[in-house]
């Protein structure tokens, strides 16, 4: 598993760090049962706080992407398709909200914001 994190992301670190594992589990990349390395290697390895991966680490326990053993570590969860297809709605839901904001904020109402949601899925992205 390789984590990249950047200081040109708008998100925090234990976010980047947290959408990494996450996109490695729901990737297959990760196996459901495979053990993540340690907090502190990972903190070492990323060269951050261990408070910054334990946060991150915690976040991907309470969402479901990990299970977390006393002693024994943390280990990727079986994220079956229709819990991850719930999860990713709830992600999709987020971000909508804050690009209706935005849009709000730019004086457009949300029928404006849908049409640009629109000419947007008929781009090739």
């Amino acid at each position: 598993m390789n984590i990249i994190i950047s200081n040109a992301d708008p998100r925090p670190i234990y976010e980047q760090i947290g959408a990494a594992v996450r996109e490695a589990i729901v990737s297959g990349e990760v196996a459901a049962g495979e053990a993540l390395p340690s907090i502190r290697a990972l903190a070492k390895d990323l060269r951050v706080s261990v408070i910054t991966t334990k946060r991150a680490f915690e976040e991907l326990e309470r969402d479901g992407y990990i299970e977390t053993v006393p002693g024994k570590g943390s280990f990727a969860a079986d994220v079956g398709a229709p819990l991850l297809r719930e999860r990713r709605l709830r992600e999709m839901e987020e971000h909508l909200r804050q690009a209706l904001t935005l849009g709000r904020g730019a004086g457009l109402d949300a029928e404006a914001v849908a049409q640009a949601l629109i000419l947007l899925s008929k781009e090739d992205i």
